[in-house]
């Protein structure tokens, strides 16, 4: 399909601006030099090729049908191409039809042809693709016919998206461009895997509403790692209604935002947030200069826009490198009195001599050892330097470095088109805004983090016996083909066995019992309701903590009895610390997720919580808690000392073997809390959910 030697235009057409004569303009003027085949009974001729009445008049089967007819001719002419052999076809309608009784979808039936062909689809509801380092346009939508091939391949799931970035004015060249559509047959996995083969791909942008073949898609991400390849993801659907809008436009499950940024922490996938941090993000990391050690450094012209700067970069936790002493003297020589030799610089003075201050402030920057990357912050208009002058600073510093020089513009607006162009075309990017600049640079920073990251060895722990195993996968499957509850006990037992700490908890009938236990345990202790079937005992004042003699012990058993029947735990208290909670959960597209969160109610307060693909080493699990926004606790306030974190990124390291060796036999594992303090963490409370089964005859569902 996308290496065609041969093209049938089904619906060729003369008339000017309509679809069948842009599909063969899109064809013949963008350079295709294979054979051209228009199919159309109504005329004899298109753009000077002979016209014929049906793809099974052609002279020989074709690689690439492109049908550009509508729903109610759809499956007539992929039939036809099938029956003539086609080995591939472009559809662009939207594949709908009203229903019918009896009768499969439109898009099924498609599908089927397909299949029973052996042929590949690009869409359809797509806009087609352009495979520019073949001249291979299959797209009934103008495209500029000037486009070169470069280093960018953009796959999307947006047909707009596609032809916005074709028509960017920024210098972004793709080598392949492809609008997915509904993937009837060729997932944007295939492309992707398609796209990491080509010598010529430099960075992999993606416009993302869902993954049709999740499987495809993460080995094709594990293919662009293995090659080092820059993948920059917008990944749409993060609010729930906008994921109901993903399944309405796609026709597919939107799948879990947490799970996304799972897989794209996994693969080392840049996410971005907006189509102008996309493009920002893919010209830096195009320039193909990677970030050396240390930080960002800036130079400005402009006291005020460095204000900005450094608010902006706060917000978005992005820091400056404090600068060497030699650095700093270094810059005090050439700045006006009154200007600080600090990182970020404000370098405009006098303006005299403006030239060299600046290009002296960047090499100075350029040359500290704490300097990963340099940012030359000017609004790149021609009103404060004459003739050029900042593309000469930009180029003559990038010229004299290895590390990567960008120019930085505050207002996209305010770019002067001919200076941005001449600063691209001696290498050196123009990021157009202040915070997708910014994101752009943090993306390259936290690239060379993760690549460095992935050469340091980080397996999971190891997976308990196989007899453990097989004894909960049996368990598991039973609770769910029998509707059984795991207890808590259960759940804590489940945890202990794979090697996770758990506070020591006891079940019991009466008074008497939890007198005996609490015994044992040692004082105080903690007494919780075990009422099968009820989720969340805390909600429903099912837990009494602190009891520290045997007199308040009886009182609290009798107030529980009571309210929530005689079935009790008596579990061992917890030693102080932070709240934290873990869990499992099963994604329908990626499948089991381990979870760690902000503790108790926190974790539906705050929502602060984060995602990993089971199974992870503990330094990818010490990565997911520096994401939490309480993260900050763990270091130890108000006299508190520090959490002991390594134990808690151990203990979400063995859950996460847990998830891929019970995952697919669990909807959930809710552990919360989980009490982390400096000498390690214990799991306080668990709830498991077999796969199929509510999380608890209240109704609730498992918290994580």
């Amino acid at each position: 399909m996308l290496e065609a030697r041969s093209v049938a235009v089904v619906g060729a057409s003369p008339r000017p601006g309509s679809f069948g004569q842009e599909l063969m303009v899109q064809l013949v003027r963008g350079g295709f030099d294979g054979a051209i085949y228009p199919v159309n009974p109504n005329y004899r001729e298109v753009l000077g090729f002979p016209c014929h009445p049906g793809i099974a008049e052609l002279p020989e089967p074709v690689d690439l049908a492109i049908l550009g007819v509508g729903n109610e001719r759809l499956e007539e002419q992929l039939a036809a191409a099938a029956a003539a052999g086609a080995a591939a076809a472009v559809l662009f309608s939207s594949c709908h039809e009203p229903p019918r009784q009896g009768i499969p979808p439109l898009a099924e039936r498609l599908r089927r042809i397909a299949a029973s062909a052996g042929m590949v689809l690009c869409g359809g509801n797509g806009m087609g693709f352009l495979n520019l380092e073949r001249h291979l346009r299959a797209c009934g939508y103008y495209q500029p016919l000037d486009l070169v091939p470069g280093g960018l391949a953009f796959l999307t799931h947006s047909g707009s998206a596609f032809s916005a970035l074709l028509h960017n004015d920024r210098g972004l060249a793709c080598n392949l461009a492809v609008s997915c559509g509904q993937e009837l047959t060729t997932t944007m996995a295939a492309y992707l895997d398609y796209a990491a083969d080509l010598p010529s791909t430099r960075v992999v942008a993606l416009f993302v509403e869902t993954a049709r073949d999740p499987d495809a898609f993460r080995a094709a991400l594990a293919k662009a790692a293995a090659r080092d390849l820059p993948v920059v993801a917008l990944k749409v659907g993060r609010s729930g209604r906008a994921r109901v809008m993903v399944a309405a436009h796609s026709g597919a499950l939107a799948g879990s935002d947490g799970a996304w940024q799972a897989l794209f922490d996994a693969y080392g996938v840049r996410r971005v947030r907006t189509m102008d941090e996309l493009a920002d993000t893919c010209e830096l990391l195009l320039a193909g200069r990677p970030a050396g050690p240390g930080g960002l450094a800036a130079v400005l012209d402009s006291g005020g826009e460095r204000a900005h700067l450094v608010d902006l970069a706060e917000e978005a936790g992005i820091g400056f490198t404090p600068l060497g002493a030699a650095t700093e003297r270094r810059l005090a020589a050439v700045l006006d009195p009154g200007l600080l030799p600090g990182n970020p610089v404000d370098a405009w003075g006098s303006s005299r001599d403006a030239e060299q201050v600046l290009a002296e402030c960047l090499d100075a920057l350029a040359d500290d050892p704490a300097t990963a990357a340099v940012a030359f912050c000017v609004d790149l208009t021609t009103e404060a330097l004459p003739g050029d002058g900042y593309v000469r600073v930009a180029a003559g510093a990038a010229g004299r470095t290895t590390k990567p020089v960008a120019i930085l513009a505050n207002l996209a607006s305010g770019v002067d088109r001919r200076e941005a162009a001449l600063a691209r075309a001696a290498g050196v990017p123009v990021l157009e805004g202040t915070a997708t600049g910014l994101a752009a640079f943090a993306h390259l920073l936290a690239r060379r983090d993760a690549l460095a990251a992935r050469e340091l060895p980080d397996p999971p722990p190891p997976a308990p016996p196989p007899e453990v195993r097989a004894r909960w996968r049996a368990r598991l499957a039973a609770a769910s083909a029998g509707g059984d509850q795991l207890s808590e006990l259960d759940g804590l037992a489940l945890l202990a066995d794979y090697g996770v700490g758990v506070t020591p908890a006891v079940a019991v009938a009466s008074a008497d019992e939890a007198v005996t236990a609490a015994g044992q345990l040692g004082w105080p202790v903690a007494l919780k309701t075990a009422k099968p079937s009820l989720a969340h005992k805390s909600d429903a004042g099912g837990v009494r903590l602190g009891l520290a003699d045997e007199a308040a012990l009886r009182a609290a058993c009798a107030e529980l009895a009571a309210a929530l029947g005689p079935a009790m735990l008596v579990a061992a208290m917890a030693p102080p610390g932070v709240e934290l909670a873990l869990g499992v959960v099963r994604d329908p597209q990626f499948g089991p997720l381990v979870m760690v969160a902000a503790g108790g109610v926190l974790v539906e307060l705050l929502r602060d919580r984060r995602f990993g693909l089971a199974p992870l080493g503990p330094r990818a699990a010490s990565a997911m808690l520096d994401r939490l926004t309480v993260r900050p606790l763990l270091d130890g306030v108000r006299g508190a000392g520090p959490v002991d974190l390594d134990a808690v990124a151990g203990a979400v390291a063995r859950l996460s073997v847990l998830a891929a060796d019970l995952g697919e036999g669990l909807d959930a594992l809710d552990v919360n809390p989980v009490v982390a303090g400096p000498d390690g963490c214990v799991a306080v409370d668990a709830l498991v959910v077999p796969r199929g089964l509510p999380a608890g005859g209240d109704g609730a569902t498992a918290r994580s």
